[in-house]
């Protein structure tokens, strides 16, 4: 909340609340006959109605500038978010272009592979509507099982080689 609208709402209810006691004197007044007496607490209520009306008027001000610094706080931040968005445009852009490029892995068959794939027939290559099972499909290529090293030689593992774990 803006210091201004704090400033004006807590003057007007506080004037506002000070107005009652000269118009109770003015009620009072009133009941006795004492015209000098009224006259005098009316401008006292009088007063404490003007400062009371002024500290509104401010309130109301405080309250603009409050709206204004909100409109461009989301201003701001509307901005900031089509900005952020624009550069992640980029950025995904930029990735894209790089993808498009060379600079991506490849995969390739070896040649072990491609004449496993040779032996194949069409029809089995491509998934096959001739009624083969698929585990018939891939019981079709019996290779070994190969491990890589961290340089990447192939190492075939002996098998075999029997371990057993008791506990």
């Amino acid at each position: 909340m803006h210091t201004k609208t704090m400033e004006g709402l807590a003057g007007a209810s506080m004037n506002m609340k000070l107005l009652n006691t000269p118009f109770r004197v003015y009620k009072d007044a009133e009941r006795r006959g004492d015209t000098a007496v009224m006259e005098r607490a009316m401008g006292y209520v009088g007063e404490f109605a003007d400062k009371a009306e002024d500290y509104q008027k401010k309130a109301e001000k405080g309250m603009e500038e409050d709206a204004k610094e909100a409109r461009e706080k989301a201003k701001t931040e509307q901005e900031n978010a089509i900005r952020k968005r624009k550069e992640e445009r980029e950025e995904l852009e930029k990735r894209i272009a790089e993808s498009r490029n060379g600079d991506t892995d490849t995969v390739s068959i070896s040649e072990n592979g491609k004449a496993a794939l040779d032996g194949k027939t069409d029809s089995v290559q491509t998934g096959a509507d001739n009624g083969i099972p698929v585990e018939e499909t891939a019981d079709a290529i019996k290779m070994e099982p190969v491990t890589y090293t961290k340089t990447g030689e192939a190492s075939k593992s002996e098998s075999g080689i029997n371990i057993s774990v008791s506990v």
